[in-house]
């Protein structure tokens, strides 16, 4: 399943002239404009995709926006529509609010050991804040390609697949067909923009696949994996033309690119090589050292594949050496160097997918560390760009089942045992000690009790990078939360991110911000 160049350019042209097809029957009537923008086929206009999500993010942008305008506060710090030449969306995954306060706390703790509660990560300073609802059209608590596909298409859908509206059945090719939404770097790319994906997961993984693929299954990320008739995520990234293709994709998950005998998973042919045919300008890169190489001002295009599989933990990372594999704040200062010089601006979307995998292993420790290093990430964008033109999105797809618990004194190490006020360890009813970091289920519950009795942590090394902390319900994985994310936001409209959103509304406002489907139609 291909959807190239003209298809889209069809489907955003026909969508200015689109007509709603009625609930009754299949004669099209005239659709009024909604709110300042018209909408991509299958988006708004086709009761298929359940045009409700699509257009009632467009009313909540616009209502949000005209209560604003009578703040001026608040207009002072953010203007309007098409203000922003470039749209950054960072998305940590798995990060809920209680992973961002330990975050806050351990990096504060760095810094200060009998401190850290009143630190900030780099995006905690920005203007404004909101909340967002996470729920998949199908689940209360949230997948990420569902969660990825509401920021980048507009509209919520069905736990599994991607870019794919919500009356299609996850993991049938042929449901999904006529189905396939379009997406905000899609968008960018017809207006004339760069665009860039940045994750350290797998590239073909749900969040970054969810920028530039369509499938009714995540999972189907090479040609081994796919159901016939359906062209696997890895495929779809190099077949990307949209604006002449993308323009810097950096993570991991060489294997689905690659062929057995490298060392890879597809049974067709190497992609990698491929995309060098296709890009002789381009660069790919496979290490830190090559990619340190690269010079943006002499880079058309740049891949670089730095894993197998997902890319390291930030403290395995660090602990294997700093040439193994570029930090996230590395990768995202050579994407924005790499397409900062075009006059029509950039799209880039940055995840640190790390952060879920190490809350599904039960691992605080490295989920923080990656937490840590995407706040990094974020400054670096930051530093490079202007609030002028250039609006940062901050968020998660979705939360975990992880809480900060007891009574620690102020100061107590976020990784450490429960402290009273006077340094004693404070203990459970069973006279135990316990960890300020814990889970509600997941493999640290297995850990946690030998011959029925909890184990004692007074000889543990809880603080170590190893450690699962304890939990209650024994789940091979540690699960997804269903509570809201925040969103944090600042440049061009960011003052649209305010009190509770619904998910798909942050596709609706960077959409706003750089006015960007009217820009994509003028282009064609």
């Amino acid at each position: 399943m291909k959807l190239n160049y003209l298809a889209l350019s069809m489907a955003v042209s026909a969508a200015l002239t689109l007509s709603a097809c009625s609930n009754d029957d299949d004669k099209q009537v005239a659709t009024p404009k909604r709110g300042e923008w018209t909408a991509p086929v299958n988006q708004s206009g086709n009761p298929a995709a359940i045009n409700s999500w699509y257009n009632a993010g467009v009313d909540s942008v616009a209502s949000a926006n005209s209560a604003w305008q009578k703040d001026t506060a608040a207009t002072a710090l953010s203007t309007g529509k098409g203000k922003a030449k470039n749209v950054i969306l960072f998305v940590g995954d798995g990060m809920g609010m209680s992973t961002v306060t330990a975050a806050r706390i351990l990096e504060g703790q760095i810094t200060n050991p009998n401190g850290g509660e009143e630190h900030k990560l780099s995006f905690e300073h920005f203007p404004f804040t909101g909340l967002a609802k996470t729920y998949n059209t199908d689940a209360q608590t949230p997948d990420s390609a569902g969660t990825m596909t509401a920021m980048m298409t507009g509209v919520k859908s069905f736990a599994g697949g991607i870019n794919i509206a919500e009356t299609a059945n996850r993991s049938d090719c042929d449901s999904s067909k006529g189905k396939e939404l379009t997406t905000a770097l899609d968008l960018a790319k017809m207006a004339g923009m760069k665009a860039g994906i940045i994750s350290t997961a797998r590239i073909t993984h749900a969040t970054p696949a969810a920028t530039y693929s369509r499938v009714p299954e995540r999972g189907w990320e090479n040609d081994t994996e796919t159901a016939a008739g359906c062209l696997d995520i890895a495929q779809q990234m190099i077949n990307y033309d949209i604006g002449g293709g993308l323009d810097v994709v950096l993570g991991g998950g060489q294997r689905n690119f690659t062929l057995p005998e490298t060392g890879g998973r597809r049974a067709d042919q190497d992609l990698t090589q491929v995309w060098q045919t296709t890009n002789p300008t381009g660069s790919y890169v496979t290490n830190r050292d090559e990619f340190v190489a690269v010079d943006p001002s002499n880079t058309s295009k740049l891949l670089g594949l730095f894993n197998s599989s997902h890319m390291d933990y930030e403290a395995d990372r660090v602990k294997y050496g700093a040439d193994s594999e570029p930090s996230l704040a590395e990768m995202t200062e050579k994407a924005i160097e790499v397409m900062q010089d075009n006059e029509d601006g950039f799209f880039l979307m940055v995840e640190a997918g790390r952060i879920d995998h190490a809350h599904h292993g039960g691992n605080a420790h490295r989920a923080l560390k990656d937490t840590l290093a995407f706040s990094d990430a974020v400054a670096m964008a930051d530093k490079l760009t202007s609030d002028d033109d250039t609006l940062i999105i901050v968020t998660a797809d979705h939360s975990h089942v992880f809480t900060i618990a007891g009574y620690p004194r102020r100061g107590n190490p976020i990784l450490g045992l429960v402290e009273n006020q006077d340094g004693s360890l404070q203990t459970a009813a069973d006279d135990k000690p316990y960890t300020t970091l814990g889970y509600t289920n997941g493999p640290g519950a297995s850990a946690s009790f030998a011959d029925g009795e909890r184990v004692d942590l007074t000889e543990v090394a809880v603080q170590g990078v190893d450690f699962q902390q304890q939990a209650i319900v024994p789940t091979g994985s540690e699960t997804h939360a269903g509570e809201d994310v925040p969103v944090y936001a600042k440049g061009p409209a960011s003052s649209l991110v305010r009190s509770t959103l619904e998910q798909n509304e942050i596709f609706h406002i960077m959409n706003y911000a750089g006015n960007l489907l009217e820009r994509a139609n003028a282009a064609q």
